[in-house]
C-alpha cells in the first residue's frame, strides 16, 4: 500500500518515470506478502481485506492517474480502469481453487506501467493497452493463482530476477523483463504459471 500511496503522490507531482516504477515495486511486494504471511502462520480475514485494500490503492488508484491527463476522455478512461479494478477485486472470486476469474489487476498494472516507461509515455499506445487490460480485468477467463514464492525454482528464479531490475530501472531492458513477465501469464497462463504445475 506504501507503494502505492508513493506513486499516487510521485503522479500529482509530476514524477512520472518514479511513479511507474513504484506501482512495478508493488507488483513485486504484492506476490511476495501472501508467500510471507502464510510461512509465518500469520493469514486472517484482517489481512485479506487490506490486502484487497492496498491492491486497489496500488494497482487501481495509482496504476490509473498513469493515465491521467488534462482531456477529459482520458480521465474517463482513468476512472474505467479504477471501477474494472474495483470489480475484479470485488465480484470475481471463481470458487474454483487455485484460479482466479478475470485477469488479476497486478499484471494490468505492471503491464502499463512497463508500457508506459518504454514508450515515454506516449498516450496513444497506454489508452490501447489500458482498454485491453479493461477487458481482461473484466472477462470471465481463468487465470491460476501464481503463487509464485511458493512454487518451483525456476519461479523464483524469475522474481528474483524482477527484485534485480529493480536495482537496473534506468536501462529499458528492465522495463522490458517487466512486461514479458505480466504478458506470458496472459498467453500462458495455465501451462507456464499455475502453482499446481
Amino acid at each position: 500500500m506504501v507503494m502505492g500511496m508513493a506513486s499516487i503522490l510521485s503522479s500529482l507531482n509530476g514524477h512520472h518515470h518514479a511513479a511507474c516504477w513504484l506501482v512495478l515495486i508493488g507488483y513485486l511486494l504484492d506476490l511476495a506478502d501472501g508467500a510471507v504471511a502464510r510461512q509465518l502462520n500469520a493469514c486472517s480475514a484482517l489481512g485479506a481485506k487490506l490486502d484487497d485494500f492496498a491492491d486497489f490503492t496500488t494497482f487501481g488508484i495509482a496504476t490509473s492517474l498513469l493515465l491521467r491527463t488534462s482531456d477529459l476522455l482520458d480521465n474517463i478512461l482513468c476512472m474505467c480502469y479504477v471501477l474494472s479494478v474495483f470489480v475484479r477485486l470485488c465480484f470475481f472470486s471463481s470458487g474454483i481453487p487455485f484460479m482466479y476469474r478475470g485477469l488479476p489487476c497486478i499484471y494490468s498494472s505492471a503491464i502499463l506501467a512497463s508500457a508506459s516507461l518504454l514508450s515515454g509515455g506516449n498516450m496513444t499506445v497506454l489508452r490501447v493497452i489500458a482498454v485491453a487490460m479493461i477487458l481482461f480485468m473484466i472477462s470471465q477467463n481463468f487465470y491460476p493463482h501464481d503463487k509464485v514464492l511458493e512454487s518451483q525454482t525456476w519461479k523464483k528464479v524469475v522474481y528474483a530476477g524482477g527484485v534485480a531490475m529493480v536495482f537496473c530501472s534506468s536501462f529499458p531492458p528492465a522495463c522490458v523483463y517487466y512486461l514479458l513477465w505480466s504478458i506470458s501469464y496472459i498467453l500462458f497462463p495455465t501451462s507456464l504459471w499455475s502453482c499446481k504445475l
